[in-house]
């Protein structure tokens, strides 16, 4: 991130970073990195990342995003990745699935790409690098298919799993022990 732009967008999204005292792009990715990590009432409505002080990795990549483009920051990417979910690369989810005959759960999750470099702002405690070995693929997405296409899109990874992998648990199992795995990573 050694270029920094300075946000000059009319727009609602950056008219709220300003508003914040939010200046530049660099601010703005620093600033949204420490809003914690939970789900907005509006999945539609990304100020809310910002308004509720919330935000998962979709929603607050994705604000980026939308405020990237807005600003005509170049060669900033939404990338929708699935990765391996497991304790050792995402220990906040604890115990969720330890004894339950999988090793991991394939989980979706959103950053950015900026040239090469991979930003991730889900939360100030999420180490990428140890998620990054894990990710079985990745997709460039535009801000709005975080709403519905994310979870279509992951929904029907983990179906296609689970017949690949010939698995004893069912979907309604795994989505069950993914929403444990996402409600430890919120507190």
């Amino acid at each position: 991130m050694s270029i920094d732009y300075k946000l000059t967008s009319n727009d609602s999204l950056t008219k709220l970073a300003k508003r914040h005292g939010i200046e530049t792009w660099n601010n703005l990715i620093k600033y949204v990195k420490s809003i914690p990590y939970g789900r907005t009432s509006d999945r539609a409505n990304l100020s809310l990342v910002i308004l509720e002080n919330t935000g998962t990795c979709s929603s607050k990549h994705a604000y980026l995003k939308q405020v990237a483009d807005f600003n005509h920051i170049p060669n900033v990417k939404l990338i929708l990745s699935v990765f391996k979910m497991n304790p050792l690369n995402t220990p906040k989810i604890g115990d969720a699935i330890t004894g339950c005959s999988i090793d991991y759960i394939p989980e979706a999750h959103c950053y950015l790409k900026i040239l090469d470099e991979c930003i991730d702002v889900t939360s100030k405690h999420l180490d990428f690098a140890k998620i990054k070995v894990d990710i079985i693929e990745e997709l460039e997405i535009k801000a709005e298919q975080v709403i519905t296409f994310k979870d279509d899109y992951h929904k029907k990874f983990i179906k296609n799993w689970i017949v690949k992998e010939s698995l004893p648990l069912n979907f309604d199992e795994i989505w069950k022990l993914r929403e444990t795995c996402i409600k430890n990573l919120s507190k």
